[in-house]
């Protein structure tokens, strides 16, 4: 272990490597709840679901560990899993298979970009201002979805969306979310996991859940979505641009996350760069492709991992523990697939929260970013669409520039990612794409 993971060189040990991959796993072990119960939303398998979301977790943060030898954990994300079933599935009426082609293709494309190099360009391209707004309208987008899910928020015929009534469940959900608030603002580590925990537990007390028959069983099989991707139908004209989306969210998600725990995880370089970070992103990439054939949603670098890294985790020695915890999560499945949807929304809602925090560093005093920077944000949950939220985002920005004369502060490929946007807008994307083929 010494020799692999250079434990020395990285001032650690196989204790604190192995303690830090526990609180990684013990911050971000609520995807194996939540992701199951956004993508179950399409009809696919909740049971398969939840060995879906634990293999691609296995596989993306074990390769990570092993190949990068970094501290990074990687599962389904956030956002991209609800843009693959409310927008893609719900919205645009692409059937689950197709939205897993997407999936895959955007994987491909993400692995093109990195190994060309047209990544860094794309990544220079965009304002970092968009980039924050990106995460905050997603952050946004996942508490309104939470909400929805806890019955909080519902359809009101006069005025769009309203308060719901407080039933038992509504009011059990409600109860989590203090909870959850309250073990975040505590700083307790795995507060998220255990406010799920304390909500299902009400919910079994006040007649509501039944109890699971069985605690420890074999995995359910990925059979009903393992390898059931439309990678054909994933092309039809309505779908290419999603295929974008998912690349630009998956960039800015990875990308940001990478940054805010490169330095403490002293991966930083004496020139600034962060060591190792193609290769992470190539992970990243893989593990996309790879979670598409099991049957989930784009696999990502998960913000979390800086917990594991606050921890003492330096390698990836650390990586391989939380991939470790996530196999053995396989075979608590009766208790994970017992779980109701709203004590499991109330984790969106804090999810969205941390996400929303990126308004922290957006300088919303220029109105010059602003404008595409709010509209970026609240288009996200108004339109339901993380990308009509994007698009209008680089449309406004590019027009913004156009408007006060600095219009050559625009770099092209934001030109021609903004000309594609207003495409999509306007609905003249569909007719553009099927006259090119």
């Amino acid at each position: 272990m010494e020799k692999f993971f250079k434990l020395k060189e990285k001032n650690t040990t196989v204790k604190q490597e192995i303690i830090a991959g526990i609180t990684t796993f013990l911050t971000m072990a609520y995807i194996v709840f939540v992701n199951p119960s956004i993508l179950s939303a399409t009809k696919m398998d909740a049971g398969a679901l939840i060995t879906a979301t634990c293999l691609s977790a296995v596989i993306g943060t074990g390769l990570t560990g092993l190949w990068v030898n970094a501290p990074f954990a990687m599962a389904p994300g956030m956002g991209l899993n609800a843009f693959f079933a409310f927008t893609l599935v719900k919205g645009m009426g692409a059937t689950w298979e197709e939205a897993l082609g997407v999936v895959f293709l955007s994987g491909v494309v993400f692995v093109i970009l990195t190994i060309t190099g047209v990544r860094k360009a794309l990544i220079m391209a965009i304002p970092i201002e968009l980039r924050l707004a990106t995460g905050a309208g997603i952050g946004l987008f996942i508490a309104f979805l939470g909400m929805q899910s806890m019955g909080l928020i519902v359809d009101n015929p006069a005025t769009l969306v309203g308060l719901g009534t407080i039933t038992k469940p509504v009011a059990i959900s409600l109860i989590g979310l203090i909870v959850m608030a309250f073990l975040e603002v505590r700083k307790t580590k795995g507060g998220i996991l255990l406010g799920i925990v304390i909500t299902t537990i009400l919910g079994i007390f006040m007649g509501e859940i039944e109890m699971p028959k069985a605690i420890v069983s074999m995995p359910p099989s990925i059979a009903p979505i393992a390898f059931k991707l439309d990678i054909l139908g994933a092309l039809k004209p309505a779908l290419l641009g999603s295929i974008l989306s998912f690349l630009f969210v998956d960039l800015f998600d990875s990308l940001g996350t990478i940054l805010a725990c490169a330095n403490e995880a002293g991966l930083i370089d004496k020139d600034g760069k962060v060591d190792k970070i193609d290769k992470i992103l190539e992970v990243d990439a893989a593990s996309t492709m790879i979670g598409s054939l099991i049957g989930t949603s784009t696999v990502t670098t998960f913000v979390e991992s800086a917990s594991g890294i606050a921890a003492g985790g330096r390698t990836g020695l650390t990586s391989l523990t939380t991939a470790f915890c996530f196999l053995l999560a396989l075979f608590f499945s009766p208790i994970i697939g017992s779980v109701p949807v709203y004590a499991t929304a109330p984790a969106l809602v804090i999810v969205g929260v941390y996400m929303f925090k990126n308004l922290l560093d957006i300088n919303l005093r220029d109105l010059e970013t602003a404008i595409p920077c709010f509209l970026t944000i609240a288009m996200m949950p108004l339109t339901y669409s993380i990308s009509l939220g994007l698009a209008f985002g680089f449309v406004s920005y590019v027009l913004i520039k156009i408007f006060v004369g600095k219009a050559r502060q625009v770099n092209i490929i934001l030109w021609i990612v903004a000309i594609f946007s207003f495409l999509e807008i306007t609905g003249l994307m569909k007719t553009v794409i099927a006259n090119l083929f």
